[in-house]
């Protein structure tokens, strides 16, 4: 077997430097050429210790496209000196696991080299696939380097994540995205550094942040301009904010209805009709909508806000919720956005109370935790029969033949209060109202 897997006994770098787009070009070779990620890669942080000490187990990247998951898994390759094989998610099946596994062992066998064998897209192999790379995991014939864009808690089994260490990368903030274009702008070997370019500030500032953090995209849009832009009579290619704008186009919105956008936007508007901004929650609806959410998704957690966080302060908030709801199987796009928007920004204006849902939270904990209280017999729907004439000192009471619709009975063989009542809203009158029928004299006849 040969090392034909092997990053590093490919295409030299002038090969790859004709044929790669910029960014593959320009990825990072060492640890401090790897931007926005300090949060690990920091001195004396434990990946970086781990690196440089080549002590290295298996690991598990989670992060947003283009924050340089490959990247930082190829400088690990690099700088311990291990051979590197890839294998993706997507195209690759049992076989072709156990052929790289197998190499690696021959690998170690031959040569004491050892391997990383890195797996973009993880989260795509599955179960089966991913139980496959167990016992090569535990016996340390491969490192293995995962790397996903999904949730490892819920796409990767917990046998796996719990023999790796669990890695998250961030999204590049916008100066650390400018700040690859200028290394990009000045490097002669693999970047743009043999054209003579003038790039505007503002130029490099709107494509970062049309990028919204993955460099990959920051880094091509950039060859893009350049080697699209006829340069002046001065030789000159002068990168413009009306250039900048052409090349990235029409903004791609980063929400993916299957990954963590989807459910990190759905949290933002929840967050923002809780702390009753309009203005936040309209923003997040429409982004979620202009990304192709399925308004019936959106309904149905209208639906669970109207009760958890508005609840009695607002008893209407759950018939608009509920009708908005209504309105995405009778209306459809793009109309229904309307009647989204209104059922939003109503939720969010309301006044809030999670009182109602406090209540069944913590009586589901004492049901829970064994809390099992018998029905009181008068409260049964078969009750015991008594002599024509009697009442049975237990009988049921019923509260429409008392004043204001009152009586006082046992209910429930406890003391505790689940329903504690806010002051917001609607919901203080009610507080009122039961202030006033528990008063004495109240249940008198």
């Amino acid at each position: 077997m040969d090392d034909s897997g092997d990053l590093f006994a490919a295409a030299s770098m002038d090969e790859v430097a004709r044929n790669a787009p910029l960014a593959a070009r320009m990825r990072p070779r060492t640890l401090d050429e790897i931007s926005g990620q300090d949060h690990i890669l920091g001195p004396g942080c434990l990946l970086r210790r781990s690196i440089q000490a080549d002590r290295l187990g298996s690991m598990i990247f989670y992060g947003p496209p283009g924050c340089g998951k490959t990247s930082l898994a190829e400088v690990i390759a690099l700088t311990t000196e291990r051979a590197f094989v890839r294998a993706s998610g997507v195209v690759a099946n049992v076989a072709m696991v156990r052929d790289l596994i197998r190499s690696a062992q021959h690998r170690r066998t031959q040569s004491g080299r050892e391997t990383i064998l890195f797996v973009d897209e993880i989260h795509r192999f599955n179960k089966s696939q991913q139980d496959v790379l167990l016992p090569y995991v535990e016996e340390g014939a491969v490192t293995l380097i995962g790397a996903t864009t999904h949730n490892p808690i819920f796409f990767i089994n917990t046998p796996l994540t719990s023999r790796s260490l669990v890695f998250a990368l961030q999204s590049l903030d916008e100066e650390a995205v400018i700040a690859l274009m200028k290394r990009a702008l000045g490097d002669e070997e693999r970047g743009l550094g043999l054209y003579s370019v003038e790039a505007d500030e503002d130029a490099l500032r709107h494509i970062a942040r049309c990028c919204e953090g993955d460099a990959r995209r920051a880094l091509n849009a950039l060859e893009l301009a350049v080697l699209t832009t006829p340069p002046g009579v001065d030789g000159v290619i002068r990168l413009t904010v009306a250039v900048a704008v052409d090349s990235v186009q029409k903004k791609t919105i980063v929400y993916d209805r299957d990954e963590d956008g989807h459910y990190d936007t759905i949290s933002a508007l929840i967050k923002s009709m809780r702390g009753s901004d309009p203005d936040a929650a309209v923003y997040w609806l429409a982004k979620m909508l202009f990304a192709g959410e399925d308004p019936r998704f959106i309904a149905r957690r209208l639906v669970i806000f109207a009760s958890e966080d508005v609840g009695n302060a607002d008893p209407r908030a759950l018939l608009i919720a509920s009708a908005a709801m209504q309105a995405t199987e009778t209306v459809g796009m793009p109309e229904v956005r309307i009647n989204l928007s209104h059922a939003v920004t109503y939720l969010a204006t309301a006044p809030k109370s999670n009182a109602a849902y406090r209540a069944m939270q913590a009586a589901w904990r004492d049901i829970e935790k064994g809390r099992s209280l018998p029905v009181p017999e008068h409260l049964k729907n078969v009750h015991i029969d008594v002599t024509e004439g009697q009442v049975a000192a237990n009988a049921y009471q019923y509260p429409h033949d008392f004043q204001n619709h009152y009586v006082e009975q046992e209910y429930v063989p406890t003391s505790a209060v689940y329903y504690e009542m806010s002051d917001q809203g609607y919901e203080a009158t009610l507080a009122k109202r039961m202030a006033a029928l528990h008063k004495k004299g109240v249940r008198d006849a």
